[in-house]
């Protein structure tokens, strides 16, 4: 009889153990729909700076009859674009944040990130100026950035391998979401809330932060990571040597992508809407047109990742992204419409595979911790990315040069998908079979291409449950991870 994990059900969460003593749950059980919910409240809170950006800038802004980005907008595509990249730039405080998660389980961390941001993001709506809505926005930022991470590596966690693209996608799902339901509430309410009302609504998923959190299930990968009194260590240290050229990678290409998403996403309703002067109706319907095409493109990418591998599904979404991108900001509205909306489906399509492989490239014991790297890559990305595009806006002085932006920032970053040959294919593998073997008295310098399975006997045994470990406040070792200095006479 399997134990009932604490915060699920066993019968209602369809529980599974796997031939490696892991219980492991169908994507569509209670304990992932909560996980899946806790990143629809993240993206609601995360997306609504992008929603109100054009409210946000004609209320701070000064609007004039004239041709240039400052006139349209209220405020300069450069004050704009540092306003933007403040903001994602203190997403990087994620990384230590996301990486307490590896020290004191997934579930309480998940929990602490997602309130904690939701409040400071409902603050924004006292802020006086433009300056301060930047400043108390980018407060908030770093602890939505830190749950939406970490719900995706508790998809992966929670499922096995023929389960985990489909928990992946339905975690992306509710993200979109909740970024989707921030865009259709600004979109119709703006002269109604104004964006202070709309960010006053993330008081309503806070609230019901606690009914959620209840269904969460601690997973059973991290009950086998040795319990630290110690608390957090310095992130880069926690994640071993074997693990790091890996990591660069997978670091390279979450820079890439937002180097794309950052300006696109970020900037579409203020050209929507203070360019080409669309009005509310229009935008919500291009919202619903991009909502429907995301969830065909979860479908399609989930079902991609599984049987054309991971890999491939990546490279072939970050193409599309960049080039539906730059169609977007070619002029007419048309071009908007279908630019956004299968740039939409493009980064949808991505989500199962990218998540998945991000997730399955590494051990259990600092997979929140690269989940942080990534996270403060992709920031990196996103700031480079709203500052080049910016920048190059303001250069030729008119709105009708926006394609020339989009052209030179995302484009050249489809060759940077050749990266993903450095990577292992992770289709049909289980996490613990992706881990490299650190040998006996090497410091792990050299990491090999392919994967091999872990060597430890231990892991075809079953092991406690997450609940069983927390009342004896001590773990199993992760058999993934780096040993301690002298235990095979070799370093960590």
């Amino acid at each position: 009889m399997v134990p009932t994990p604490r915060g699920g059900d066993a019968v209602g969460d369809a529980v599974e153990v796997t031939t490696t003593g892991l219980r492991t749950y169908r994507w569509s059980a209670p304990s992932l729909i909560a996980v899946a919910l806790l990143a629809l409240a993240s993206g609601f809170g995360q997306f609504g700076a992008v929603a109100a950006l054009g409210d946000v800038s004609k209320t701070f802004g000064h609007l004039e009859h004239g041709a240039t980005f400052a006139d349209q907008a209220g405020l300069s595509g450069s004050v704009i674009g540092i306003g933007l990249a403040t903001i994602r730039a203190a997403s990087l405080l994620g990384l230590p944040l996301a990486a307490f998660a590896d020290r004191f389980g997934r579930k309480p961390v998940l929990a602490a990130m997602c309130a904690t941001g939701l409040a400071l993001t409902a603050l924004t709506t006292l802020s006086p100026s433009y300056w301060w809505f930047v400043a108390i926005f980018a407060l908030g930022r770093p602890f939505l950035s830190a749950a939406v991470g970490l719900t995706q590596v508790s998809a992966v966690e929670l499922t096995a391998s023929r389960e985990r693209a489909k928990a992946v996608s339905l975690v992306a799902a509710g993200y979109a979401v909740g970024a989707g339901l921030a865009a259709i509430v600004h979109s119709l309410a703006e002269k109604t809330l104004g964006f202070r009302g709309i960010f006053a609504l993330a008081v309503v998923p806070l609230l019901l932060l606690p009914l959620l959190v209840r269904k969460v299930v601690e997973p059973d990968r991290f009950a086998r990571v040795e319990a630290s009194a110690s608390g957090a260590q310095p992130v880069l240290g926690a994640v071993a040597r074997p693990y790091r050229r890996r990591l660069l990678v997978v670091a390279l290409l979450a820079f890439s992508i937002s180097v794309i998403t950052g300006p696109a996403d970020s900037l579409v309703f203020i050209y929507a809407e203070n360019f080409l002067h669309l009005s509310g109706i229009v935008t919500s319907g291009m919202v619903v047109a991009a909502g429907a095409a995301g969830l065909g493109g979860l479908l399609v990418g989930r079902w991609l990742a599984d049987r054309l591998g991971r890999r491939p599904t990546v490279a072939i979404a970050m193409a599309g992204m960049a080039i539906f991108g730059t169609l977007a900001y070619a002029g007419p509205p048309w071009a908007l419409f279908a630019g956004y909306v299968a740039g939409i489906m493009c980064g949808a399509a991505f989500a199962p595979a990218g998540g998945s492989l991000a997730n399955e490239l590494f051990p259990t014991s600092v997979r929140a911790s690269v989940a942080g790297w990534y996270i403060a890559a992709g920031v990196v990305g996103a700031v480079v990315g709203l500052l080049a595009f910016g920048v190059v806006a303001d250069v030729r002085g008119t709105s009708h040069h926006l394609a020339l932006a989009a052209a030179v920032v995302f484009l050249p970053m489809i060759f940077t998908a050749g990266l993903l040959l450095l990577l292992p294919e992770t289709k049909g593998k289980e996490p613990e079979e992706l881990w490299p073997a650190v040998p006996a008295g090497s410091a792990g310098e050299g990491m090999d291409a392919e994967p091999r399975p872990a060597e430890d006997e231990r892991d075809a045994q079953p092991r406690a449950s997450a609940e069983g470990i927390a009342q004896r406040g001590r773990g199993t070792a992760d058999p993934g991870a780096a040993e301690p200095p002298g235990a095979r006479g070799g370093e960590p």
